[in-house]
C-alpha cells in the first residue's frame, strides 16, 4: 500500500515535471509536497529517490530536491544506447529464448492489446515493461540484463510519457508483434532491428512530445 502510494505520487510529480508546472532548478518543498498529497514524509521522500533514479530530481544532501531536467542531447544520447542495448538482448534471446518466455510475451502482447482498446497508458506501460524485462532475462547473460534494466529504469518515465503521443500505443503494440516474430522465428539480426528500431522511435516521439508541450506553453 505504502509502495504504490509512493509510485503514484511519484508518476503525479513526473507530469508536473513534463507539463511545465515544475520547472527545471526548482526546489520540491517536502512538507508542502506531503500536504498537498495527504501523506507522511515517508512515501514523498520514496517517490522523491525513485524520480532521482530517473535523473528527474536531484537530491541535494542538506539543502533538499530539486527539478532536473535532462536536456534533448542527453536524453537522445540514452534513447541511443537504450537501443542498442535492446537490439543486443534481441540478438542472443532470439537464439535462446524458451518456448514458455514465447508465451509470457503473447500474453504481455494480448494485455498490451487490452490496455490499446481501453485507452489505458499506464496498464499498456505496466505490460510493456513486463514485455522488455522478458526479453533482457531471456537473452541469457546476466550483466547485459542488469545493464539494459538499469538505463530502462532510467528511462522509464519518459518512456511513458511518448505513449501519450497520438496513435502511438496501436504503433507500439504492431512493433512488438513484428518483434515476437522475429524471435520465435529464431531470427537474431531481425530481432535486433526490430527492438533497435522500437526504441529508436521512442526517443523521437519523446521528443516530438516535449515540443509540443513547450509550444503549448508559450
Amino acid at each position: 500500500m505504502e509502495q504504490r502510494r509512493a509510485d503514484n505520487i511519484a508518476e503525479a510529480l513526473e507530469e508536473h515535471i513534463f507539463s511545465g508546472i515544475f520547472q527545471n532548478g526548482d526546489r520540491l518543498d517536502e512538507v508542502r509536497l506531503a500536504e498537498q498529497f495527504g501523506v507522511s514524509r515517508t512515501p514523498l521522500r520514496e517517490a522523491l529517490q525513485r524520480l532521482a533514479l530517473s535523473g528527474l530530481v536531484e537530491l541535494v544532501p542538506r539543502r533538499g530536491a530539486f527539478v532536473r531536467q535532462p536536456g534533448p542531447i542527453e536524453l537522445m544520447e540514452m534513447f541511443e544506447v537504450m537501443a542498442e542495448l535492446e537490439a543486443v538482448c534481441g540478438r542472443l534471446a532470439a537464439l535462446r529464448i524458451s518456448d514458455e518466455a514465447i508465451e509470457e510475451l503473447r500474453d504481455a502482447n494480448a494485455r498490451c492489446q487490452m490496455a490499446v482498446e481501453a485507452r489505458d497508458t499506464d496498464g499498456y506501460y505496466a505490460e510493456n515493461e513486463r514485455f522488455h524485462k522478458t526479453i533482457y532475462r531471456q537473452s541469457g547473460n546476466g550483466f547485459l540484463e542488469q545493464e539494459a534494466t538499469k538505463l530502462h529504469k532510467r528511462l522509464k518515465p519518459f518512456r511513458r510519457q511518448q505513449l501519450k503521443f497520438r496513435g502511438r500505443m496501436a504503433q507500439s503494440m504492431a512493433e512488438h508483434e513484428a518483434i515476437v516474430e522475429a524471435l520465435s522465428n529464431g531470427n537474431p539480426e531481425e530481432a535486433a532491428g526490430a527492438l533497435r528500431n522500437h526504441v529508436a522511435v521512442q526517443g523521437e516521439k519523446f521528443h516530438n512530445l516535449m515540443s509540443s508541450l513547450k509550444q503549448k506553453a508559450g
